[in-house]
């Protein structure tokens, strides 16, 4: 099926300046018509491509990794539920998740190229004058992460919970902390940011949705089909991201960190940085399940424990002392890179009126890589937070903020 419409475009026009009494080409906004083909593709599922019939010609295709995984389920012989764009339920969900990794290995310009001959058969045609061809490049991607619930009362019963921790409990250092961004030991959005960073909450037909955006990049959550946690993560902005590789005026030179292109060469490690900052959200989501008891969650760490032959006093996560030491680790900004001897002791140090020294701060370290809720690095000096120790550092941050009204209602 095509369609057309017309609609504002980039193009080109001739501009002539008095006082050079010379023309010019000037990249402008104008309108032209473009069109929209619709189909069903052999490996992608249905997808559709829309076509600029101007110059410079640009194409965007609309590719569903969704019905692209189906059709790949579909040849393996892997039996699955779909209601609409997910996943109820899979016979083999490893197998599935391997199937869905494999789509980052595709030979992209092969592909997209055939599809182009298909949609715009001029193309070559076109652009043989000024020996061109088309460049393809991911403008925007979303890359989301689905957990399927086995029981479907399950997930009405968590998901207002999970909006309310979202909306009341995530602030901005952990929205830049959920989308890579560093955050200041401080614990506080860098007085220099110049950015915008928003949380809202939107009420749509299946359900409520809750948004986080940062400088156009955004990591959303919302329920599909009553059964489906879904955390999606959009990249609008690659160059707020990193990757490692040679420069492009050096091809045989050193790797280093340059901003993210939207080049299709850096589409796996754009999929690299979603992940981790779905996998991040959902970590920081863990607390609210409701599951486990906050006493029984705590009670291992609240208690002495001898390790490798020294023993170590309890966790006192009420005390003045080892509260500031819990909210501190709590609040994500080590999530990322981690954090040193001298990052913690600067983050106490700054709430404190008795400074600590090197020598205390590292006995914390001890007392909690005892109890597990931290892990050193190997070969650094840094440490990192465990899966466990953020959640019990992340429910209790959540117990200290509780008001005595929302425990009353609680335990009613």
């Amino acid at each position: 099926m095509i369609l057309s419409a017309i609609e504002p475009c980039q193009s080109f026009s001739v501009r002539g300046q008095r006082q050079t009494k010379e023309i010019h080409l000037v990249l402008e906004m104008r309108k032209c018509l473009f069109f929209y083909h619709y189909f069903f593709h052999p490996i992608f599922g249905f997808m559709h491509a829309r076509v600029q019939s101007w110059f410079p010609f640009t194409i965007d295709f609309c590719l569903n990794g969704r019905e692209w995984l189906a059709k790949q389920m579909d040849k393996a012989g892997i039996g699955y539920r779909r209601r609409e764009n997910c996943f109820v339920a899979i016979d083999d969900w490893q197998r599935a998740q391997q199937l869905a990794e494999r789509q980052l290995q595709t030979d992209w310009p092969k592909k997209l190229t055939a599809i182009l001959d298909r949609v715009h058969p001029l193309h070559r045609q076109i652009c043989a004058p000024i020996g061109q061809q088309y460049y393809w490049t991911a403008s925007a991607t979303e890359y989301a992460t689905d957990i399927a619930f086995r029981d479907p009362k399950a997930l009405p019963t968590l998901y207002p919970r999970f909006v309310q921790h979202g909306i009341s409990s995530f602030s901005s250092p952990d929205v830049m902390r959920f989308l890579g961004r560093r955050v200041p030991s401080t614990g506080r959005v860098n007085g220099k940011f110049a950015g915008e960073i928003i949380s809202d909450l939107k009420h749509r037909h299946e359900g409520v949705r809750i948004k986080h955006s940062l400088n156009g990049n955004s990591v959303k959550l919302y329920d599909k089909g009553a059964s489906v946690l879904r955390v999606e993560t959009t990249i609008n902005r690659t160059e707020q991201f990193r990757v490692y590789r040679r420069s492009e005026g050096d091809p045989k030179g050193p790797c280093s960190w340059y901003n993210l292109r939207r080049g299709l060469a850096d589409l796996p490690r754009r999929a690299e940085v979603s992940r981790a900052s779905n996998e991040r959200y959902l970590d920081a989501l863990a607390s609210t399940t409701g599951t486990t008891p906050l006493c029984k969650l705590v009670s291992k760490v609240c208690s002495p424990l001898t390790h490798q032959g020294q023993r170590y006093r309890a966790l006192r996560p009420w005390s003045a002392e080892d509260a500031l030491l819990c909210q501190t680790l709590a609040d994500g900004k080590f999530a990322i890179n981690g954090f040193r001897n001298r990052d913690l002791r600067s983050s106490l140090n700054s709430f404190s009126c008795k400074k600590l020294s090197s020598q205390a701060i590292t006995r914390r370290l001890r007392l909690l890589r005892a109890h597990g809720i931290i892990r050193k690095v190997p070969k650094t000096h840094r440490y990192l937070l465990t899966p466990p120790g953020r959640l019990i550092l992340t429910a209790l941050r959540a117990a200290h903020a509780a008001d005595v009204d929302q425990l009353s209602t609680i335990a009613a």
